[in-house]
């Protein structure tokens, strides 16, 4: 059954006209009246609808019933990624949606190939939660992943606590790193895990100094050096299936 992401107030009963975009995927999937759809808000669960009226400019539903399905994992992880160039970036937006992610947060490092700021980064950014909502709809979750402002890695780690709080973790990934994934837990953490990730070449000494100042703990994924937009995937997908996000 088709599902949209609508960013407002939902309550079975109600009878409302769909944003213009959700009109349009309705339009080009040739829905009719009488069709049933299924929305959500991003704040949890999500509601059955029925088309009342479809017309060129405009589609009207009335919301059925609300039902309480949550298939998020059972951890809170956020994805760290240093920007990556052409249309990586979106691919690994998408993908880790789908993987689980509950936030991003894309950063700008010394060796960076894309520089973002200003109007560029504010439209980026505005794309970049266009693909959440996208993958959302189409995997099935009902809770919207965060995706944060454009930030230099140094503002970022300047920013946060030097100290994790009770039960977090923050992972960086570095192929210099002693310690292998495989030393990980076998079960989630009981707080909030960042993974941080590197762009094409990776992060400075400097900058891997500066995470490991801030507690951060170096994992290598082994004796291949995987690609920016192949690392944390990988690192998702091996996750999920040693803590249960499955």
């Amino acid at each position: 059954m088709p599902r949209f992401f609508v960013g407002t107030t939902l309550r079975p009963g109600d009878i409302m006209q769909l944003p213009d975009d959700v009109t349009r995927h309705i339009q080009v999937l040739r829905l009719q009246a009488g069709d049933s759809i299924v929305l959500f808000n991003g704040e949890g669960g999500e509601y059955s609808a029925e088309l009342v009226e479809v017309e060129r400019r405009s589609v009207t539903v009335k919301i059925r019933d609300y039902r309480q399905i949550e298939v998020e994992p059972p951890y809170q992880l956020t994805l760290a990624q240093g920007i990556a160039g052409g249309d990586k970036m979106d691919w690994l937006i998408e993908k880790a949606v789908e993987l689980g992610v509950s936030g991003f947060i894309p950063l700008t490092t010394t060796r960076s190939v894309v520089r973002l700021s200003g109007e560029r980064a504010q439209r980026r950014h505005a794309h970049w939660q266009g693909i959440v909502r996208a993958a959302c709809e189409q995997c099935g979750r009902n809770r919207l992943p965060e995706v944060a402002p454009v930030r230099e890695i140094a503002t970022w780690l300047g920013a946060l606590p030097r100290s994790p709080e009770e039960g977090e973790m923050r992972l960086l990934l570095s192929p210099r790193a002693s310690i292998s994934f495989s030393a990980l837990p076998t079960s989630p953490p009981h707080g909030r895990v960042t993974l941080l990730v590197g762009p094409e070449g990776g992060f400075s000494a400097a900058e891997e100094a500066a995470a490991t100042s801030h507690n951060f703990t170096a994992v290598g994924l082994g004796p291949r050096v995987l690609r920016t937009e192949t690392a944390g995937i990988a690192v998702l997908a091996a996750l999920a299936s040693r803590w249960g996000g499955w």
